[in-house]
């Protein structure tokens, strides 16, 4: 999947905060600690440096969710974490994404902090974000 797909991708399932652009994917991708987990619907993004690895983003196609497009290559991102040598992942999410926030809960993700009002939405609502985390 090329940064502009996965600009494009981000920005379909991400609509209530500002999306990645193109330039920050290519940018991130070009680091040797970042990987990418994709399916024709969904990818994962992920950084591994040291024992952790960092989800950075799970986008999946809107038209495609509830598919198990996500769950699918939440497992992958697993993998190719302890691949990397990785015995913990870390994530933030928005509180008021119920769904992601299920997604990391049945996959055994806790929550271990919040950032209270760090998400913007457009009509000026502040939300937390959760750090969760899990042992791989």
């Amino acid at each position: 999947m090329t940064p502009l797909q996965m600009a494009k991708l981000h920005a379909a399932a991400f609509t209530t905060q500002r999306p990645w652009s193109e330039t920050e994917f290519a940018t991130l991708i070009e680091s040797p600690h970042v990987f990418i987990i994709t399916d024709p619907y969904c990818f994962a993004l992920g950084r591994a440096v040291a024992d952790e690895v960092e989800l950075l983003t799970l986008a999946t196609n809107p038209n495609q969710q509830r598919h198990g497009h996500a769950q699918r290559c939440l497992k992958r991102f697993h993998q190719a974490a302890r691949a990397r040598q990785a015995s913990t992942a870390l994530l933030e999410v928005a509180s008021d994404n119920q769904a992601a926030c299920r997604l990391y809960e049945n996959n055994h993700y806790s929550i271990i902090a919040e950032r209270p009002n760090y998400y913007h939405k457009p009509n000026g609502q502040r939300i937390a974000a959760l750090i969760m985390s899990r042992p791989l």
